[in-house]
């Protein structure tokens, strides 16, 4: 097996863990949720050994296919054991997954379990990043800045408050999933950036789980019991930064905006995007969802960074910040204030954001400051700056983006 056709397996197997968890589950109760991952785990380490020289036709239908063999094998043992106090069917089991429909109403149901009311919203969308969205332990610990294995100890016990419950939830009305929705999307939300912005992987981007986010999102918005104003805006925001990752990744490094392709952005999902967007406006409810999207869409529809409607994007960020006052928003208002106010004015309010001290460790700060120096024609400044950027860099692709930037500010000064 090529190291591409390695990297394909992953990445599918990344798209159809949750899948399958969020299927056997609802085969063998959500008190058995711990027996659904194994079988799961069991399916797709079988994938491995059988598809050493190449994958079948169908890698999906193949996996549900065996995953349901073994689902089945597991319960005529525990029938064997239980007698007839197993209240299991087997002919639970026949899924049609030509369609998909079945898997995405069990992928929704697992997402709204996951938000069991006696955990924090932080606990409820870790789980669903952990359980639904394939990720690892390590990678749910970086999207909330935690150890893993503090992370694994509140997986742990968020999975027994699961198993207490005894079902899993399905929302069939609006006044039922509302309570569960905020924890839903911003699972979906996390799980996009992961992708957009990938901290822990050598891609520029991760495209799998940046696209199977949106499909998420496209999901949840189009869903009868989940449908509204906030899930719309969500789809809309996906699917408009969704847009742009084509013109992001080259074969060894991220292009900032500024140099990006606009005519290789996706024009499906930039329409896409505003139809949601549209579709978002329908109520009184202005999420942050809504803001981010509607910067989003200014981006979208301007042809180049000159001819981007600054002012309107800052006043976006302002209503953001209102409603979301961390330290990356604050940047971004201020990165987008200096094209209105200029550099200068920028460069000041970065040096004195609320909360400045916890950006030392994000790469993109110092980039951001080490942009605006050059564009002062401070290229030692800016080459300081850089510096420490890439000190902090999380992935080769980061460091090699520094190490580009460093390389521009000396050939300035020579």
């Amino acid at each position: 097996m090529t190291a591409r056709d390695e990297h394909a397996l992953a990445v599918l197997f990344r798209q159809e863990s949750g899948r399958l968890v969020a299927t056997l589950t609802r085969f063998f109760g959500v008190r058995d949720l711990a027996l659904a991952e194994d079988v799961a785990q069991e399916t797709l380490v079988v994938a491995l050994q059988a598809w050493g020289r190449g994958l079948p036709p169908d890698p999906s239908a193949w996996l549900f296919h065996v995953a349901k063999n073994r689902a089945l094998d597991m319960v005529r043992r525990r029938r064997v054991r239980r007698g007839a106090d197993d209240t299991f069917d087997p002919d639970d089991l026949a899924v049609d997954t030509t369609t998909g429909e079945d898997v995405d109403a069990d992928v929704l149901r697992m997402m709204f379990s996951c938000c069991h009311p006696a955990l924090t919203e932080d606990t409820q969308t870790a789980l669903i990043l952990r359980l639904v969205c394939g990720f690892g332990t390590n990678e749910v610990a970086l999207a909330f800045f935690s150890e893993p294995s503090a992370m694994e100890k509140r997986l742990v016990r968020a999975k027994k408050v699961l198993a207490d419950e005894g079902r899993l939830f399905e929302p069939t009305t609006h006044a039922e999933a509302r309570e569960r929705a905020a924890a839903v999307m911003q699972a979906v939300y996390l799980m996009f950036d992961a992708g957009y912005h990938s901290a822990v992987a050598p891609e520029v981007v991760r495209l799998d789980v940046a696209s199977e986010a949106i499909r998420l999102a496209v999901l949840l918005a189009d869903s009868r019991a989940t449908t509204g104003p906030a899930a719309h805006a969500l789809a809309a925001l996906t699917c408009l930064h969704g847009a742009r990752i084509p013109a992001r990744m080259s074969p060894h490094a991220l292009v900032p905006l500024e140099e990006q392709d606009r005519t290789a952005w996706d024009g499906d999902l930039v329409r896409l995007g505003v139809t949601h967007l549209s579709a978002s406006a329908s109520g009184s409810e202005l999420t942050v969802f809504h803001l981010e999207a509607g910067i989003a869409a200014q981006h979208a529809v301007a042809s180049s960074v000159e001819t981007t409607d600054w002012h309107t994007i800052t006043r976006l960020y302002d209503l953001l910040y209102a409603k979301k006052p961390t330290p990356v928003v604050a940047l971004s208002r201020a990165i987008a204030r200096s094209r209105v106010l200029g550099a200068q004015t920028g460069l000041e309010e970065m040096l004195r954001l609320d909360g400045r001290e916890r950006l030392d460790g994000y790469p993109f700060y110092w980039a951001a400051l080490g942009d605006l120096a050059l564009r002062q024609g401070q290229s030692t400044k800016a080459s300081e700056w850089l510096a420490r950027g890439l000190a902090c860099a999380r992935t080769e692709t980061e460091r090699e983006l520094f190490l580009r930037r460093i390389g521009e500010c000396r050939r300035l000064r020579s």
